[in-house]
């Protein structure tokens, strides 16, 4: 920590292209990093396999997302690719700054820009690919879009590429373990060691 503890206790915003690794970076500090809480945000889109409601997201209905919309009850939210709409619910992420926990918000480019408006002392890191193939690879690789919605995705991350600039730090998505030390070492934590890492 720094600052007497202050830069542990600030939001940490992370946003990049599509296909980057968002989730799994968050999924590893979850995994390793236990001491920094990590939102889970609301969103309309269908659930993977192997996802978890309220591990991974609030998956709910598109009635629901419009009532906590109108309830003030998202930081953020936003229509994503064109289809879906995912969003911040706002009391969980006041809780854990109110307990002072170091709290890492992993959400898309719009919904950082809305944050950035009304939480400008946050922190803002984007996650960028090694390189636009690479991007590509992962997106194809996963298999989890049909051949219009990659395409979908692959025009919405070349826009985002183009927002790096407007973040407060980027870090490269080489390999996930260094990542997610960089990142929690912006948080102000202290990084594990090499021989704590998961396999």
């Amino acid at each position: 920590m720094t600052e007497g503890g202050t830069t542990a206790r600030r939001l940490t915003v992370l946003a990049g292209p599509t296909a980057v690794g968002k989730g799994t970076v968050s999924a590893d500090i979850r995994q390793r990093y236990p001491e920094v809480w990590l939102s889970v945000s609301a969103t309309t889109r269908a659930r993977r396999p192997g996802e978890v409601d309220g591990v991974h997201y609030h998956f709910v209905t598109p009635e629901r997302f419009d009532e906590m919309v109108a309830g003030g009850e998202l930081l953020e939210w936003a229509v994503v690719h064109g289809v879906n709409r995912y969003g911040t619910p706002r009391a969980a992420v006041e809780e854990a700054l109110r307990q002072g926990r170091p709290a890492l918000l992993e959400i898309d480019l719009q919904g950082a820009r809305q944050v950035k408006e009304t939480m400008p002392e946050a922190f803002f890191v984007f996650l960028a690919p090694p390189s636009w193939d690479e991007l590509v690879r992962r997106l194809v690789g996963r298999g989890t879009e049909g051949e219009e919605e990659r395409e979908r995705r692959l025009s919405t991350a070349r826009v985002e590429l183009a927002a790096e600039p407007e973040f407060d730090k980027t870090i490269v998505n080489d390999d996930v373990n260094r990542a997610t030390d960089e990142l929690v070492q912006c948080m102000g934590l202290i990084p594990h060691p090499l021989a704590d890492r998961s396999v």
